[in-house]
């Protein structure tokens, strides 16, 4: 029988693969000012890997519609109903954050003349992408660790390995250059219970409160919040969104003290105590109203709020096999992470460890009235 350590080892692996692997299919359309040949040439279709970025795929995309192309150069850029998308997000998160209804594949127009400039930050293509990368790996690492040294302090062959392995979707490349890091997991106890599960234990157990060491964790969040309709009855009626303005962008740390060796927290409490401006109804606890063993002293540092396909599988693979009905027992959903849709009673760090985007980053897609 494996070590619960191993086993815990083992699914987290299995889940890192799945995220990897999530890609999105696409149906890129020319947009009808940059044809110049008759007949329009057809859609391009591709899967575009969920932790991938637009830019990455404009050089098969240009291939495919090189003889309809106007003379000249200029940037590429990408549009969904009439929305200039931003290519420093990921693939996948820009997908459930816009796309309501899931479309199968999901459309989009590119554009080879007339960038939006006022909407859009300057892209040099991959040179870009990868510089706002190495940004957000070396963010990430300072909240985690309080400086930046580990990814300052990376050869030159590394960071291009690091990078590539990025670009290809090689996990193992990357695991290989990341672990030199030291910024992970952020924790290994406590992951695999679920919150109902936890309350029975604390229920069942007979061991006194002692006082005892902390450890602080600090984990980077960044979350993308879509604001829609309060009166709306199904998600898939929300009007598309026009511009970002309608999206508010927000990237905080978020801190847990770990008190007793328990470190314990859901999804909920992550969520109140990062966004208290959109669940300022509820306290900062459980469903129930319940405080989670070990999420004492949790405190979210205020940072900056500007405007700004996984399968049913990989959600499985994010719960220990014995606990792999617990997520039927939550209420309520969280928002998107990796295209999957987790409950308030999903368990924050295990959400941290196991869906994070290669720079480190749990990214949330919500949607809030």
């Amino acid at each position: 029988m494996a070590a619960p350590h191993d086993e815990a080892a083992a699914w987290s692996e299995e889940a890192a693969r799945r995220v990897w692997a999530g890609a999105v299919p696409l149906q890129v359309h020319l947009h009808d000012a940059d044809v110049t040949a008759l007949p329009p040439p057809p859609p391009f279709l591709t899967l575009g890997p969920r932790i991938g970025y637009l830019p990455l795929l404009i050089p098969v995309i240009k291939a495919h519609f090189s003889s309809a192309l106007p003379p000249g150069v200029d940037t590429v850029w990408f549009e969904y109903k009439g929305l200039p998308l931003k290519w420093y997000v990921p693939i996948g998160v820009l997908f459930d954050l816009l796309c309501a209804d899931p479309e199968r594949p999901w459309n989009l127009i590119v554009h080879f003349r007339g960038y939006p400039s006022e909407i859009l930050s300057p892209c040099e293509g991959e040179d870009s992408v990868k510089w706002s990368y190495m940004n957000s790996l070396k963010e990430a690492t300072f909240i985690i660790t309080g400086n930046s040294k580990n990814v300052m302090n990376m050869s030159h062959a590394d960071q291009v390995a690091l990078w590539e392995s990025v670009m290809k979707g090689n996990v193992d490349g990357y695991k290989n250059i990341s672990t030199r890091l030291k910024l992970g997991p952020f924790e290994d106890d406590g992951l695999i219970r679920t919150a109902s599960a936890e309350r029975q234990r604390q229920q069942n157990s007979d061991e006194p409160e002692s006082p005892g060491s902390s450890k602080l964790c600090r984990v980077p969040v960044r979350l993308y919040v879509r604001n829609v309709q309060e009166d709306l009855e199904y998600i898939e009626d929300a009007v598309p969104v026009s511009d970002w303005e309608g999206v508010s962008y927000i990237n905080r740390p978020f801190e847990i003290r770990k008190v007793e060796g328990r470190s314990y927290i859901t999804l909920e409490h992550a969520l109140q105590t990062l966004l208290p401006e959109f669940f300022s109804s509820k306290p900062a606890g459980s469903a129930d109203g319940s405080q989670h063993a070990g999420a004492l002293d949790s405190t979210a540092d205020s940072s900056n709020t500007t405007n700004s396909s996984s399968s049913q599988e990989a959600k499985q693979a994010l719960a220990s096999p014995r606990e792999a009905g617990a997520s039927k027992e939550s209420e309520g959903e969280a928002g998107k992470v990796q295209g999957i849709e987790l409950g308030h009673d999903h368990p924050f760090l295990l959400v941290a460890h196991n869906l994070e985007n290669p720079g480190y980053y749990p990214t949330f897609g919500l949607r809030r009235p």
